[in-house]
């Protein structure tokens, strides 16, 4: 199972750390690009203004929302802010 943690800011290499300990395959996911080969993906937290920014920046809005549609995504904090509708 491979797992990305969105690396645009905040906390990721907290998380990818603890999947390694798990013994999931952890990867970076720095462009949107990177998210094809994943089985779930995590948005860890930080700042909700830069990581929103960041995410429309590097074309992620659109990307995310469809592997949110097909596949897990857990979001902590910051994560959870830009994955709500509202």
């Amino acid at each position: 199972m491979k797992i990305g943690v969105l690396a645009l800011q905040g906390a990721f290499i907290e998380h990818i750390r603890i999947l390694q300990k798990l013994g999931v395959e952890p990867s970076e996911v720095r462009l949107p690009q990177d998210l094809e080969a994943l089985d779930g993906l995590i948005i860890p937290g930080g700042e909700s203004t830069t990581i929103g920014k960041l995410a429309v920046m590097y074309g992620f809005i659109n990307p995310l929302q469809q592997f949110a549609g097909e596949k897990p995504v857990w979001g902590t904090c910051a994560g959870m802010i830009l994955m709500a509708k509202r």
